[in-house]
C-alpha cells in the first residue's frame, strides 16, 4: 500500500506546487498542520480518508486526479502532465468565455509550431 500512499503524495505535492501554494497555504486551506501537510506529500502519513477530502477541497479538484501514476512517465510525458496540471489550474479560475478565448490562444499557437 506504500506506493498508492506516495503516488497519492506525489501527486498532491505536484498539485500544490502547479497552483503556486506553499505547503503553509494548503494546510491553511485543508485545516491541516503543515507538517502533517508535508508528511502526507512524502507518503510518510497512513492518511484517512476525511483528511484525503480536506486535501482534495482545498485544491479544488477532483479525487481521481490523485490516483494517476506518473512514474514511469518519459521525460516529455512528465512535461505534458506538468503543463496539463497548470493549464488546469489556470482555467479553474477563469470564466467561460475566457475559457474559449484561452482554448482559442491555445490553437493558435499549435498552429504557429506545425510544420508546413
Amino acid at each position: 500500500m506504500t506506493d498508492l500512499r506516495n503516488t497519492v503524495g506525489d501527486r498532491i505535492r505536484a498539485i500544490r506546487k502547479a497552483k503556486g501554494l506553499t505547503q503553509q497555504q494548503l494546510a491553511e486551506l485543508s485545516n491541516l498542520d503543515d507538517a502533517y501537510i508535508g508528511a502526507v506529500e512524502r507518503g510518510e502519513r497512513n492518511f484517512s480518508i476525511d483528511t484525503l477530502e480536506k486535501i482534495v477541497t482545498a485544491l479544488k479538484i477532483q479525487p481521481t486526479e490523485l490516483f494517476q501514476n506518473h512514474d514511469d512517465l518519459s521525460e516529455i510525458e512528465a512535461a505534458q502532465r506538468r503543463a496539463i496540471d497548470e493549464y488546469a489550474v489556470t482555467v479553474s479560475e477563469l470564466s467561460v468565455r475566457q475559457i474559449d478565448t484561452m482554448k482559442r490562444i491555445v490553437r493558435e499557437v499549435k498552429g504557429a509550431f506545425e510544420v508546413k
